[in-house]
């Protein structure tokens, strides 16, 4: 079976409802970015990033998987299908989606202080006073602005291993995801679906200027046409 990797990013979710940071002004639920999503805004102020991740967690309970992600199970039935997303919610594992890595960390996971490799399981609210075995503070297991990305070295050997490479809802600027793109084989099939495509055109690449939840289901059905 040939190998399908998918890049997505937060456009993909945006249709879901989920609130997206998007740079352009800089700022995230009226929030600057650098104090809910980095080291520095943890020291300062934990338990507004607490606050902050816990309205995430609880938003998220409140929506489901779209067309986008549904239709990216389909297929599985006749490819090898690896997702390789930036976003930290769990619709695509709602959705039916079987191997999935999360290169920016999981927004229903939480990962002690003490030990980073220590990562729970978490679907409630997060307080100063959460503390793992070792009686240290527990964290959302996000990856934040200026720490290193652990899946990415992950990410890199199974986009190396493409077939077929579809990107979706992610303007592929912000790295280093956006650096996943130079891993693919040479002349590697790319379909590139967002609304406002920021992407230079090249003989192997096919651009649909669509939402993930009216383009994504044509690109899947093509590609089970070709299979």
């Amino acid at each position: 079976m040939k190998n399908i990797v998918v890049l997505t990013g937060a456009g993909i979710s945006a249709e879901s409802g989920i609130n997206t940071f998007r740079d352009a002004n800089g700022l995230w639920e009226g929030h600057d970015i650098m104090e809910v999503a980095s080291p520095i805004g943890w020291r300062n102020n934990p338990e507004l990033v607490l606050d902050f991740y816990n309205k995430r967690r609880s938003q998220l309970h409140t929506v489901a998987p779209n067309m986008g992600h549904l239709s990216l199970v389909e297929l599985e039935k006749q490819y090898n299908v690896s997702i390789i997303t930036q976003n930290v919610d769990d619709l695509h594992e709602r959705a039916g989606s079987s191997h999935i890595i999360h290169l920016h960390g999981e927004l229903l996971k939480v990962r002690s202080q003490f030990d980073e490799q220590l990562v729970l399981d978490w679907e409630k609210d997060l307080y100063l006073g959460d503390h793992c075995e070792h009686n240290s503070q527990l964290r959302p297991h996000i990856v934040w602005f200026g720490e290193a990305v652990p899946m990415m070295d992950v990410a890199i050997e199974i986009t190396e291993k493409a077939d077929i490479l579809l990107i979706i809802g992610t303007s592929m600027q912000v790295y280093p995801a956006a650096g996943l793109l130079q891993y693919a084989k040479h002349q590697t099939p790319v379909y590139f679906i967002d609304p406002k495509p920021s992407i230079s055109p090249q003989p192997n690449l096919t651009i649909l200027s669509e939402n993930a939840t009216t383009g994504v289901p044509k690109v899947v059905e093509e590609l089970l046409q070709q299979n």
